[in-house]
């Protein structure tokens, strides 16, 4: 689903010459090159194969990817090897700090490497570094997502819009965030608190998830008081997700049925994809409030998505918010436009003007007030 984003997005710009769609699955690749038109060349290539890896990057600028956060370590050091640039949807931080231990080879590469390129983390990385840096001194981040249904359907009112295996992560990992400066971690699925979007949302309800904050926490440890992230979802569905994962329905660890070996967590997330309604038409929500101190007054510095499915194209809201920021900051490495080289996270290597531009002019409407 992200990868037709990005790929949407990338034909569609003129400065660039080929896109290279490639997938394990021969069909799948080629129907999306199909869909895509003439600058799209599909290919089949397995995601942790490293010589197949090597053979493709070397032909092009800058590679997206947007498969399982699993392979995007081999993916760096494949970047790295062949002196491309790269970036990744992330969806889980002990990857992200293995791929970091990189920078030092990255930069020697002459390459950029940025994980956790999507939504959150990603494009709120980006717009929360804005908001930091207009103030002269900062209190607190606070940073709110949701990826909902426009017309919510049960038992959870939510579908999926994005891969099952990162949604899970979310609900189950300890969520690393800035409390008095220094980096604590909080649990998940609680710390639930209301909040209000214009109509026809209303009241919405938000709670702790792991991801969101990635590599910010590190990045303003001792210079902001307070950062965390929290997922917004219609009223009633964290407490569900809380049961169930009380229950131990998310656990991995395997438990015996009957003599065999079953992991819970593998039983849910297959579940979920079998019995969750179709996604239909999404809407992501996003609120970032960033406030502090400008000079001897108090500001906040707050800003808003509200992003639609896209009826023309048929993109989902998830997908544009999603892969356009990849898609955005893979063509920021490829033109010069992200200058330094590392493996960098997204609010210390993209520029917030140029990348909030960007999104803009695909129809994603950030919308800032100074409070």
């Amino acid at each position: 689903m992200m990868g037709r984003g990005a790929a949407y997005d990338l034909v569609h710009n003129d400065a660039v010459e080929r896109v290279i769609v490639a997938d394990i699955d021969t069909k799948c690749a080629e129907s999306l090159a199909k869909e895509m038109g003439d600058k799209a060349e599909p290919r089949t290539v397995d995601g942790t194969d490293k010589s197949q890896l090597k053979k493709v990057f070397s032909e092009v600028d800058s590679v997206i990817s947007a498969i399982s956060y699993k392979v995007n370590l081999l993916h760096t050091q494949v970047a790295i090897d062949t002196g491309t640039h790269f970036c990744d949807l992330g969806g889980n931080y002990k990857i992200v700090e293995s791929q970091l231990e990189l920078n030092a080879q990255a930069k020697d590469a002459g390459v950029t490497v940025v994980p956790d390129s999507g939504l959150a983390p990603g494009m709120v990385n980006v717009i929360a570094r804005q908001g930091i840096d207009y103030l002269d001194r900062v209190e607190s981040v606070k940073i709110r997502v949701g990826g909902l249904q426009q017309e919510p359907r049960p038992p959870l009112n939510y579908a999926l819009i994005f891969s099952v295996e990162g949604l899970i992560n979310e609900y189950v990992e300890p969520c690393m965030v800035l409390r008095d400066g220094k980096i604590k971690f909080e649990e998940p699925l609680v710390g639930f608190e209301e909040i209000v979007f214009p109509a026809p949302f209303g009241k919405l309800e938000a709670f702790n998830t792991s991801g969101g904050t990635s590599t910010l926490p590190l990045t303003y440890r001792g210079k902001i008081k307070d950062l965390d992230y929290k997922t917004i979802r219609y009223p009633g569905h964290g407490h569900k997700m809380w049961c169930l994962m009380k229950l131990g329905f998310m656990a991995s660890e395997a438990v015996k049925i009957d003599g065999k070996d079953v992991s819970p967590r593998r039983v849910l997330e297959t579940l979920l994809e079998k019995n969750l309604p179709e996604s239909g038409k999404d809407v992501t929500l996003v609120r970032v409030n960033v406030e502090g101190w400008k000079g001897t007054e108090s500001r906040n510095v707050e800003y808003q998505v509200i992003d639609y499915f896209d009826d023309e194209t048929g993109l989902t809201s998830m997908m544009r918010t999603t892969a356009f920021p990849a898609s955005v900051t893979a063509m920021m490495m490829a033109d010069g436009r992200i200058k330094e080289r590392g493996v960098l996270p997204p609010e210390r290597s993209v520029p917030p003007g140029p990348f909030i531009e960007e999104l803009q002019a695909r129809g994603i409407r950030i919308e800032k007030r100074i409070l």
